[in-house]
């Protein structure tokens, strides 16, 4: 299957297409929040560049969160597009699920995932390793970053934790003894690993139509809480 993997919902925008070869072109880009105006070049380019047309495509994948609600917008809304357009059905990906594949191939211990969420909140869920993916052991929440640390020294086990959430909120886990920090390892989401598993998904038939699609938002988005902190609610 040819698919465009799609990744919006951190910093960065990225863009990747790919078969059973695997990946046959990628972009990233660092936005600062200029997501709708990097998307659209960036998937002419990867197509030009792999030779492909999107009318080859047979599934496109998206990032659906939890991350930044207007990235998810845009990413959602693109890929909705196109598979309205194409009549082609749409892999929804799990942040959380992608960062913690990077520890996938090398690490044997229980993985730890959090993004960083604003607020003094991070987004974060528990995996091991199984069946060449990140088999998840806790479902994705957004809670203090104290909360996460509580929950790893309870595991009493060693955990390699990976995420932009642990990097921003370091010292609430400088305590734990059986945390490894994996600062070699990038802080995001990488949409390389996003087409990996979803190729992995698509071969299961594990996808939806478009209209179908939801993000992952966890919590109400910043301008619902501000619109009712005005309101007095």
């Amino acid at each position: 299957m040819l698919i465009l993997g799609i990744e919006t919902a951190v910093e960065h925008v990225g863009v990747a297409l790919g078969d059973h070869r695997g990946t046959l072109a990628t972009a990233t880009v660092n936005s600062d929040r200029r997501h709708a105006e990097s998307l659209a070049p960036m998937i002419e380019f990867v197509c030009a560049h792999a030779g492909m047309t999107l009318r080859q495509l047979d599934a496109v994948a998206v990032d659906v969160g939890p991350g930044l609600f207007t990235g998810l917008r845009v990413g959602i809304a693109a890929a909705q597009s196109l598979a309205w357009a194409l009549d082609i059905p749409v892999v929804p990906m799990c942040s959380l699920d992608v960062l913690a594949q990077q520890a996938a191939r090398t690490e044997d211990d229980v993985v730890a995932a959090a993004l960083d969420a604003r607020r003094g909140e991070m987004y974060w869920a528990v995996y091991k390793p199984g069946d060449g993916r990140m088999m998840r052991l806790t479902e994705p929440v957004v809670t203090p970053p104290d909360d996460c640390a509580i929950h790893l020294a309870e595991r009493d086990q060693y955990v390699t934790c990976v995420g932009s959430g642990f990097v921003r909120h370091h010292d609430s886990f400088e305590a734990l003894t059986r945390t490894t920090m994996r600062a070699d390892q990038a802080t995001w989401p990488s949409i390389d690993d996003l087409l990996v598993l979803a190729g992995q998904q698509a071969a299961r038939e594990e996808w939806v139509e478009a209209h179908m699609l939801e993000p992952l938002y966890l919590r109400v988005p910043d301008a619902e809480i501000n619109w009712a902190t005005r309101e007095g609610r």
